[in-house]
């Protein structure tokens, strides 16, 4: 590799870790939010629902754009949303304002972080390919858990619009990096973009997050599940519509392959689990144990570092001996956090809380990026577009749909349960760990059958 393209992926890192910071900064600022635009929580919320479904939308659009459009051309684009959506957050004097330069910014983020992936696959050589996934497993799972954090201590330091001014330069740099280094040309594949596939997508995933997040204020009603068929029908309108195209959106024919579809799975719980606790994490310290906005964002602080640190560590692993031993030994370790959280809750502290997100984040960054890297390696050259957007689509929806149903379930307690806040929040806590934990025994069981099978595979080829 050349430094350009070092410096190409350093341009597109930088926009897709303030991206996915933005996800989650605005956490911990909730309850000041509602108050300053007086709104109910459970419309806050969408502030970060909101920010997950676009950048889930997006991400469908990128495979097209990758084999249509320059990168060089994709970065200008998303550097100039997120820059302009991050003035309007910053400015933003009422809720409607804010919450569309938010989409701005996802839009620029469901741009950027399939983008990088790209990038590395078709920069980056086979033997160096997991130390460098390892890196971007790392800024894909450290910007979100120190989204709470970083939002949690400007806010509390000096404003919740200090948020958005203190990535600015950020993105003038990343903007100014791409311009200049990013040299990489699409796929010589000329096609139409298929809007139905893309708007029955979008469609679906609208109505899979608005189903549950009307769980916390209304319950398991008829509507919600009558909304959750809608979506699955709107999903398979989609699957229909997209091999029915003469040019389909995304290549859904990377899942004919098992590994690349127990990878997807693995993917998505991975992901549901890192935001969905994201969330849960603060509001239950502030709720429950009675911490503070910066003390409950700071809980995820030292799992967030260790994590960061795992991510390379576990690719270059992976360079040396294979997938297996990082995704199968960091799949043990997220069972065993998770498993901290459900069973021992009762005598859950701040410190307890801390450590316990230290075993699971660490476990979390080993399996991450080693497993979109194992999936790239099943499909052909021309497929890795294919598989950078639908799985990054994955990780995103899964992010969205475990802030809103975690959320939701422990609205629901707190909303229609007895007692006080603190015994509410407990009470929905329990829910919320005790299926994050089921979350994480899948994610074992499915990396254990995944490398089984190709290590069978790959014997009987041998």
């Amino acid at each position: 590799m050349r430094g350009g393209d070092y410096l190409a992926l350093l341009a597109v890192a930088l926009l897709t870790l303030i991206g996915i910071l933005a996800e989650t900064a605005l956490n911990v600022t909730y309850p000041e939010l509602a108050q300053v635009f007086q709104i109910s929580l459970d419309i806050t919320q969408w502030l970060t629902a909101g920010y997950l479904l676009m950048v889930t939308i997006m991400m469908g659009t990128t495979a097209y754009l990758l084999k249509r459009f320059p990168a060089k051309r994709l970065q200008l684009v998303a550097a100039l949303l997120f820059i302009v959506g991050d003035v309007g957050s910053a400015l933003a004097m009422n809720f409607p304002v804010l919450m569309v330069s938010r989409l701005l910014q996802a839009m620029a983020t469901g741009l950027s972080t399939p983008m990088f992936f790209h990038l590395i696959f078709t920069l980056v050589p086979r033997e160096k390919l997991g130390a460098m996934t390892g890196v971007a497993g790392m800024v894909i799972s450290f910007a979100p858990a120190l989204g709470p954090t970083y939002g949690g201590w400007l806010a509390t330091v000096w404003s919740w619009r200090a948020i958005f001014w203190f990535v600015l330069p950020v993105a003038l740099i990343s903007l100014w990096l791409g311009q200049r280094f990013i040299t990489a040309t699409p796929a010589k594949q000329p096609a139409h973009f298929n809007l139905a596939s893309f708007l029955a997508l979008a469609l679906a995933m609208f109505t899979w997050i608005y189903a549950l997040s009307m769980i916390g204020r209304f319950g398991f009603t008829g509507l919600f599940y009558w909304l959750l068929v809608l979506a699955l029908a709107l999903y398979g309108f989609f699957i229909y519509l997209n091999f029915r195209g003469a040019t389909p959106l995304v290549d859904l024919r990377i899942f004919q392959h098992l590994a690349v579809s127990l990878d997807g799975l693995t993917y998505f719980c991975l992901q549901f689990i890192n935001i969905g606790l994201s969330l849960v994490i603060p509001i239950y310290a502030q709720y429950t144990l009675h911490a503070s906005a910066f003390i409950s964002g700071a809980i995820l602080l030292p799992g967030t570092l260790v994590g960061a640190v795992m991510s390379p560590l576990a690719g270059a692993l992976a360079d040396r001996v294979g997938f297996a031993v990082p995704v199968i030994g960091g799949s043990c370790l997220l069972t065993l956090g998770a498993a901290g959280f459900f069973f021992g809750q009762a005598q859950l502290t701040v410190l307890k809380m801390t450590l316990l997100f230290v075993v699971l984040r660490a476990g979390f960054n080993m399996a991450f990026a080693n497993t979109i890297s194992n999936a790239s390696t099943h499909v052909e050259l021309q497929n890795t577009a294919d598989v950078s957007s639908l799985f990054n689509m994955l990780q995103q929806l899964a992010g969205a749909t475990g802030v809103v149903f975690l959320a939701s379930l422990m609205a629901l307690f707190e909303n229609q349960g007895t007692g006080t806040m603190a015994m509410r929040t407990y009470a929905g806590g329990r829910i919320d760990f005790g299926l994050t934990f089921s979350l994480a025994l899948i994610v074992f069981g499915t990396a254990l059958v995944n490398y089984h099978f190709q290590a069978h595979r790959s014997a009987q080829t041998e």
